[in-house]
């Protein structure tokens, strides 16, 4: 049987909003759908739309452990708010012992390289394990993060991972995620009122001045003007999926 057609997939989803996307989604491609959430104001309100939309998904978060204490307990109100746990995925212990002897606890402030090493260890090998086996990734990219981003379609083949990435709210701007946040009473992690607008680890995260990108405040010790961890740096393809 022919896999689906993300092509045609990508167009039906710019005439639709995000509930909708999730529904047509459920219905194209066949398999576990995995939504990564970094509990930030996008990834808690697309939570919210997919409980909405009622379909079946694995909700996981990459936990580095250097998460700020807001967001911990953001975790623990959300699960309560939505009557549902979010698994945690942890970075392998022997991996990231040797990392930690090898380049100190903060070593990643040492070089983009070390920064990278740490980001491996932290979030990308525990992403790999948390999509594994699934047909479907979820996620909370906007195109209006950063020029990186831009680019993205709203669905398309993810080779790294072998699997459908799709970005139901890649054409919301930041503002409309907020108000959305505020009409519905989502909880959101209190960092962004004192100017955190992208919020990871805590030695890796600053709060921005105002003007600043949105991405400034993340690894701002770097003169890159591509500051990604390594896990959504592929557009992907369009293309049509199985054989």
């Amino acid at each position: 049987m022919p896999g689906p057609d993300l092509c045609a997939i990508d167009i039906d989803f710019r005439s639709l909003g995000p509930v909708e996307r999730l529904g047509l989604l459920s219905r194209r491609v066949s398999g576990r759908f995995v939504f990564t959430t970094s509990l930030g104001l996008e990834d808690q309100v697309l939570l919210h739309l997919i409980v909405e939309s009622g379909i079946a998904v694995d909700v996981v978060t990459l936990d580095t452990g250097r998460l700020f204490p807001e967001t911990y307990d953001l975790w623990a109100r959300t699960e309560t708010r939505y009557g549902l746990r979010i698994r945690a995925f942890y970075p392998d212990a022997t991996a990231l012992e040797t990392m930690v002897r090898e380049q100190g606890i903060n070593g990643f402030y040492a070089s983009k390289s070390a920064r990278s090493a740490c980001c491996g260890v932290r979030k990308s090998e525990p992403l790999r394990r948390a999509l594994d086996g699934a047909a479907a990734w979820i996620t909370g990219l906007r195109a209006d993060q950063s020029a990186t981003r831009s680019t993205m379609p709203f669905v398309a083949y993810e080779p790294a991972h072998d699997l459908i990435k799709a970005n139901p709210l890649l054409d919301w701007t930041r503002e409309q995620t907020a108000a959305f946040a505020r009409d519905h009473d989502i909880p959101i992690n209190p960092l962004h009122h004192t100017g955190f607008v992208s919020i990871g680890c805590a030695p890796c995260t600053r709060a921005i001045a105002p003007g600043e990108p949105e991405r400034a405040g993340r690894w701002w010790w770097e003169d890159d003007e591509t500051r990604e961890c390594g896990l959504h740096l592929k557009d992907g393809r369009l293309v049509r999926v199985g054989a």
